[in-house]
């Protein structure tokens, strides 16, 4: 299988230690997060994801948000230029350690944040780059 994963959750997906909005939500985050940890393959779409479905019920569900679409575009933008790939709907990647170290590392060093903007969870986001992203679902190893 593949998961689908929107662009900005590339970068959530660095620093995600089993929080979130409900329980739902995390356990199907820790799901998804768990099957990309084991190598399963991504695909990038527009809009809401894998990631998003506990949320969809919800008359005002944030994933359909245009801020939200606007994080997407930034993030594709920033992993794409460290990537040296496009990151667009359709785009399939592997997350394998070197990719995850490489991304990580431009996570802590800020390059990548831009679509991290006014987003609540930043902070936490922060706290976990800055302890070396340990207790992340996906794991941090360098190469």
């Amino acid at each position: 299988m593949t998961v689908r994963l929107r662009p900005h959750h590339l970068l959530c997906l660095l620093t995600y230690v089993g929080k979130g909005y409900s329980a739902a939500f995390t356990a199907n985050y820790d799901a998804v997060a768990a099957r990309i940890a084991g190598g399963e393959p991504v695909l990038i779409v527009a809009g809401p994801d894998d990631i998003c479905t506990p949320l969809l019920a919800e008359v005002d569900a944030h994933c359909r948000e245009s801020r939200v679409a606007d994080r997407d575009d930034l993030a594709a933008r920033d992993v794409g230029r460290l990537l040296g790939r496009s990151i667009e709907p359709g785009t399939s990647l592997v997350l394998d350690p070197a990719r995850l170290f490489a991304m990580r590392g431009a996570f802590a060093a800020g390059s990548t944040r831009e679509a991290c903007f006014d987003c609540p969870w930043s902070d936490l986001c922060t706290s976990v780059a800055g302890g070396g992203y340990h207790g992340t679902i996906v794991p941090h190893e360098g190469v």
